[in-house]
C-alpha cells in the first residue's frame, strides 16, 4: 500500500502482476525464478534497469528518481507514507479488519489469467470505488496497469480526451475490447469473464 500512495502521488502509470498471499499464482512462481525469494512488493523499473525488495527502499528510489527536486516540496508532508511504522501498522490493522482482499487467489479464478494481456485500470489510490475492482484483479491474478489520476493529474485530461468525461474507475479490457465504469459493475464484470464458471 505505502509504494502503492507514491506511485499514485508521483502521477506514474505502472503495471502490476498480482501475487495473492506472496506465494500464490503464477506471478509468484515468475518472482521466485527470478530472485529466489518469494517477497511482495517486488519493483523492477524498466526505465534504469532497477531491481528492488523492500517497500521503504522501493519509496526512497520512486521519489529520488521520479519526484521533484528536494528544494521543491517539505518532505516532512510525506510521513504518512515515508513513517514505516505507522504506515504499516494502519494499513495491517485496515486489511485484518477486512479479512485480507486480495490476500489468496481465488477458488474459480482462470487458471490462464496470468496469461492475459494487462488490463488497464483508470484511478487512485484513496477512491472508494476504485478499492474493489482493484482488490478483484489482484484475486483473479490479473495483470494490469494501473493508471494514475488523482486531482491534478495529467491523465485526467487524458481520459476526458478519451472518453469525453472524467470518472473512476474505469476500466478497458484489450482480452475483450470492453470498456467501462462504474466499480460495482465492473466487479461483476471481471467475475462473469475471468472465472473458471466463464470458459466452462
Amino acid at each position: 500500500k505505502r509504494v502503492r500512495e507514491m506511485i499514485n502521488l508521483l502521477d506514474l502509470t505502472v503495471e502490476y502482476r498480482p501475487c495473492p498471499g506472496a506465494r500464490q499464482g503464477k506471478f509468484s512462481q515468475e518472482l521466485f525464478e527470478r530472485t529466489g525469494r518469494r517477497t511482495v512488493p517486488f519493483l523492477i523499473d524498466p526505465n534504469t534497469g532497477a531491481e528492488l525488495f523492500e517497500s521503504g527502499d522501493q519509496i526512497e528510489y520512486l521519489l529520488q528518481t521520479y519526484g521533484p527536486p528536494e528544494a521543491d516540496f517539505d518532505r516532512k508532508a510525506l510521513w504518512p507514507i515515508t513513517f514505516e511504522a505507522f504506515s504499516i501498522a494502519t494499513s495491517t490493522q485496515v486489511a485484518l479488519i477486512r479479512n485480507m482482499p486480495g490476500g489468496k487467489r481465488a477458488l474459480n479464478a482462470r487458471p490462464d489469467n496470468e496469461e492475459m494481456e494487462p488490463l488497464e485500470l483508470w484511478g487512485y489510490e484513496s477512491s472508494p470505488f476504485v478499492r474493489p475492482v482493484r482488490e478483484k484483479l489482484a484475486s483473479l491474478c490479473l495483470p494490469h496497469v494501473m493508471v494514475s489520476c488523482s486531482r491534478g493529474s495529467v491523465n485526467r485530461d487524458k481520459m476526458v480526451k478519451k472518453t469525453g468525461r472524467f470518472q473512476v474507475p474505469f476500466l478497458v479490457d484489450p482480452n475483450t475490447g470492453i470498456e467501462m465504469y462504474e466499480g460495482a459493475e465492473i466487479v461483476s464484470y471481471l467475475e462473469a469473464v475471468y472465472t473458471e464458471k466463464a470458459i466452462q
